[in-house]
């Protein structure tokens, strides 16, 4: 069997579109294996692939990167690119295909902090229904929620803000924010590298 091709997008398409996790490949030096669970995590999946594909028209890598998001809460390209088994995120753009232009997938977030999700009213009037999360958190309210920690524990490292605030939001994520709000002069940075400490520029 392929690990890439026309037989293998077709295993993740039937999985994903069906609301089943992505099966699991594993190479060895003259074999592949490929783990596939039977259970159905989210069976609303398969109403939002259907009303989608009836809309657009969606190519095969695009109903699998859908359905792919419309089980999670927003994944990363590096996310997206791991659980679809391939190599480089430069290769997304035609799994992507026109999800984005039509909104089908919207992204928040930049560079390599950008997370990718599926519209939330399509969600919504699918019937999926997902834990609210910090994962889709904006720019701006993760500045704010960085200003309230400081507030409270001023001269901090950037570790112990990250466990305050939760492993939801990743370092990546939460590094911009504190450049950001260093290069506004809203917040100070004492130190370099790992033993730099944040403290709010003045009192609030």
């Amino acid at each position: 069997m392929e690990k890439e091709g026309s037989g293998f997008d077709m295993l993740y398409d039937r999985l994903l579109s069906s609301g089943r996790p992505a099966p699991v490949p594993e190479e060895g030096p003259d074999w592949v294996k490929v783990t596939i669970k039977r259970r159905i995590m989210k069976p609303e999946v398969i109403q939002l692939i259907t009303q989608a594909d009836a809309r657009y028209q969606l190519a095969q890598r695009e109903r699998i990167t859908l359905a792919a998001l419309a089980q999670s809460e927003g994944m990363t390209a590096r996310e997206l690119a791991t659980l679809l088994d391939i190599a480089h995120t430069d290769e997304l753009a035609s799994w992507f295909g026109r999800l984005l232009k039509v909104d089908l997938v919207q992204s928040t977030g930049r560079t390599q902090a950008t997370r990718y999700f599926v519209d939330p009213v399509l969600l919504r009037d699918s019937g999926i229904k997902l834990p609210t999360t910090l994962k889709r958190i904006e720019p701006h309210r993760l500045q704010e929620l960085v200003r309230e920690d400081l507030r409270r524990y001023p001269q901090s490292k950037i570790g112990e803000i990250s466990n305050r605030i939760g492993p939801e939001v990743n370092r990546s994520q939460l590094k911009r924010s504190l450049a950001d709000l260093v290069k506004l002069g809203v917040v100070l940075m004492d130190g370099v590298r790992n033993g730099a400490r944040y403290r709010l520029a003045t009192k609030e």
